[in-house]
């Protein structure tokens, strides 16, 4: 998922795109998203454990965005799918309706996309995303985002991901969501 506000006072080359130990900066990648998606201190605290849990399984892996001085201004994250976990189980019944549940197996799940307003619109999204999935071991890539036509799904359409479920409805989310695929690796310009 990835927001777009705002200009940016730094151009993407001055930020480092990195392997992030997202254990170690779980709080600063959970402010940037909170800025990014705006979350409230309560959904934060929800967040924590699940970023945390996540780490557990096999073949996670996060990169981050940093300044030169080293503040974390965006950061991706993703893992391979795992059909017993709860983001699968709850897109699985959408993705089997409009004929797409296949894309469940052998699939790159990126988990979580933000950067800090401040900092979007300058390709600090597009070096995450591709960065994190060039060095996935699957034949493609899933992920889900608000649906609606916003910067992130123009940037997804870009990269490659296409349209494979709509107004899928996670529990708690007041907005439906989109589930998108795309093959790996992603489309380069």
């Amino acid at each position: 998922m990835l927001h777009s506000s705002g200009g940016s006072p730094r151009a993407p080359r001055e930020a480092l795109v990195a392997p992030l130990d997202l254990r170690a900066r779980v709080d600063e990648a959970l402010a940037v998203q909170a800025v990014a998606f705006g979350l409230t201190d309560d959904e934060v605290d929800v967040r924590r454990p699940i970023v945390l849990r996540h780490f557990a399984t096999p073949g996670t892996r996060a990169f981050g965005a940093t300044t030169p001085e080293g503040r974390l201004v965006g950061f991706a994250y993703g893992m391979p799918n795992d059909r017993t976990q709860w983001w699968s189980t709850v897109v699985h019944p959408y993705l089997r309706q409009e004929g797409n549940a296949d894309w469940l197996s052998d699939a790159f799940v990126v988990t979580e996309l933000h950067v800090h307003p401040l900092h979007q619109g300058r390709g600090l999204g597009r070096r995450l995303i591709t960065t994190l999935t060039d060095g996935a071991g699957e034949p493609r890539s899933l992920l889900s985002a608000l649906d609606t036509e916003s910067p992130a799904r123009a940037l997804y359409r870009s990269l490659g991901y296409r349209d494979l479920a709509r107004r899928v409805i996670f529990p708690s989310a007041p907005s439906p969501y989109a589930v998108m695929g795309a093959p790996l690796p992603l489309r380069r310009r």
